[in-house]
This record gives C-alpha cells, structure tokens and sequence, in this order.
C-alpha cells in the first residue's frame, strides 16, 4: 500500500500545504511558474515505489495561505521554506528537483541550506545575471516584456508572452498526456505569480561563490527541445560556472510539466534509482 500524508505546517508568516507519497529517502519536487503541489501529480506515481515524493504549496499559493497577504515574497524566503518542508521529514539530506523558479530556489536552498540537500536537479532556472553581457540583456528584456504585457493586457497576455519568450511548444508533449482541467486556484495563482514572485525572481542574485563552497551535488538540467532559449542557455552557463553536469530532460521548458513519464525515468537515472 501506498503511504500517503498532507497537512499544513506553521513557519514564519505563514502555513504551507504540503503532500507526500511513497516510501523511502525524500524527493522534494519544486514546480515552476504557478505550480503548487498537485503539479507532479502525473509523475509521482511513477516514483513512489522508490522515493517519498514530497510536494507542497508555495506561500501565497493555492491553500498555503499568508499571515499578512501584503508581505514581502522573496527567494530566500521561499527557500527558508522549502528547509522547513524538509525538517518536517526528518533530518537526512534529501534530493530535490526545481524546475524554472523552482529550480532557482532549490540553488537558494543549497546555497542557505546546504546540509539539507544530497541532490539538485536545478531544470532552466531564471537567473540571467549567469549569463554574458549581450545575452543577459536579451534575457532580461524579455523578462520585462512579461510584465509589460500584464499592464497592458492582464493575466493572458502576459502568460502567451512568456510563452513567446520561453520558446514554449505547446504540442511537444507526450501522445497521450491528458488534459487537466485548471483549478479553482490557478486565476489567484497566477496573479500571484507574476505580480509577486516573477518580480522577486528579477530581484534574486545567484550567489555561486556559495554554490561551489556547499558541497552539494548540483546537476544542471535542460529541455531537450529548448534551443537556444534563454533558459536553455543559463542552463548551461550553471553547468560551466559550477563544474556540474548538463543533463538533458525531454520537451521545453515546461517539459517537467508535459512529459510525466519521461521527467520519472530521468529523475530515477540521475538519482540512481
């Protein structure tokens, strides 16, 4: 029988949703863009048998609800609370896969937390500052045009913008991946989303001094359909500025969404089971 556990934790300014599945070491699995912790629904099935996957809602998000709603959303913070998910599992160093913002807090949690994590998956995380000049300003201007389409146009324009800039194939996903119906939650999430955490993304600075002086096993991960998107590249420079590997996941940017069988049979591979 599958063990099965949700609740709510306390920390500060706050109390998390949280799920776990499964039996054995922790899988902390972090979610991009609006994902909360039904987002690997379709892929922790596929995991159980090895990991006690572990997801949760972030603050401000679906039933992870603010003390304050008009408190201050940073990355550290969301990091803060990624350790305090994992102290509630007990004390061993789990692994732990982010995609998009969520892999740029997993790198948060290395750096503020680094006996907390084995393993980091970090899949196209946003950090443009990782980058050249010229692409680096090409990414942040594209970064901008997001919140320039929410003025202008609100939730849906910004969200195809981001789509446009991503170089999201909305059909590169498996033949029979189903298709999810939205949840009560994703109008607020999604407001929430691009109004306060994409703008805390924008102001997060990656501290790789901190990264390589961790001693944590990073990985960095990228869509193989991602092309030369902005992602893809800070993907790489990750790679190359910590001397980690660059692992390629299947689909886009959004691939660890669309491709549920698939990001299990990667993750059991890398992870070594």
């Amino acid at each position: 029988m599958t063990t099965r556990r949700e609740g709510l934790l306390s920390v500060d300014g706050a109390r998390l949703h949280y799920k776990a599945v499964g039996s054995g070491p922790v899988l902390l699995m972090l979610p991009g863009g609006d994902g909360d912790a039904d987002a690997f629904d379709l892929t922790t099935p596929l995991l159980c048998d090895r990991f006690t996957v572990v997801t949760y809602d972030r603050r401000g998000l679906s039933r992870s609800v603010l003390d304050e709603p008009g408190q201050a959303i940073s990355i550290e913070r969301h990091a803060d609370d990624a350790q305090a998910i994992l102290a509630a599992f007990g004390s061993e160093p789990a692994d732990v896969f982010g995609g998009s913002i969520g892999a740029l807090i997993g790198l948060a949690l290395v750096a503020r937390h680094p006996d907390r994590v084995r393993t980091l998956i970090a899949f196209e995380p946003p950090a443009p500052d990782l980058l050249p000049e010229e692409p680096r300003a090409r990414a942040i201007r594209a970064r901008e045009s997001v919140q320039e389409a929410l003025r202008a146009g609100g939730i849906a324009a910004a969200m195809q913008q981001y789509a446009r800039v991503a170089q999201l194939n909305l059909q590169d996903r498996e033949p029979d991946f189903p298709v999810v119906q939205p949840s009560a939650w994703r109008p607020a999430n999604l407001q929430f989303f691009l109004t306060r955490d994409a703008p805390a993304v924008g102001r997060y600075h990656l501290p790789i001094e901190a990264l390589r002086a961790a001693g944590t096993r990073v990985i960095a991960a990228a869509g193989k359909s991602s092309a030369d998107a902005w992602p893809r590249q800070v993907a790489e420079a990750l790679a190359q500025q910590l001397g980690c590997p660059l692992v390629e996941f299947a689909g886009d940017h959004a691939g660890f969404v669309t491709h549920p069988r698939a990001l299990a049979a990667s993750l059991r591979h890398v992870l070594g089971g």
